[in-house]
């Protein structure tokens, strides 16, 4: 047990995904200190926002297969096939998905606003990526699988 327990911690891919997926998480803090000018933890764990933190975890995982492996394996490929469904996914279904949490937000504001009885637990919106938050992850990942 402990050999295979080893055997996953020196997994060098492994740890290129993490490490570009908790770079991605605390840029995120970053970019909205910067950007909104107050610390905001939640993005550390949270989905949504610049830069796509799936796109670096997975990008860096295609990158560093296609490292040990070679980019014309059969490994770069399924792992590239997933990093595309994955960063397809974040910018179109997720992103549609947050749209549609925001439109039910405000519907339920006008509902409250109106004094109706209702849950006014308001939904998550920052669910998916635009584009560009999708290439700036990927980029990210990309970078860190070839430097590390």
């Amino acid at each position: 047990m402990f050999v295979i327990s080893q055997e996953i911690l020196d997994n060098h891919v492994l740890k290129i995904t993490l490490f570009a997926w908790a770079i991605a998480q605390f840029l995120k803090v970053v970019i909205v200190l910067y950007t909104q000018r107050k610390w905001d933890f939640t993005r550390l764990v949270g989905a949504g926002g610049m830069p796509s933190s799936h796109s670096a975890l997975v990008t860096s995982l295609a990158t560093g297969i296609g490292r040990d492996f070679g980019f014309n394996s059969g490994e770069f490929a399924l792992a590239l096939t997933i990093a595309l469904v994955v960063m397809y996914d974040a910018a179109g279904v997720r992103r549609a998905a947050g749209k549609q949490a925001e439109v039910l937000n405000q519907i339920l504001d006008d509902l409250y606003h109106h004094r109706t009885e209702f849950n006014s637990k308001r939904l998550k919106e920052l669910l998916g990526h635009t584009p560009i938050e999708v290439f700036a992850g990927a980029a990210l990942g990309i970078t860190i699988g070839f430097l590390i």
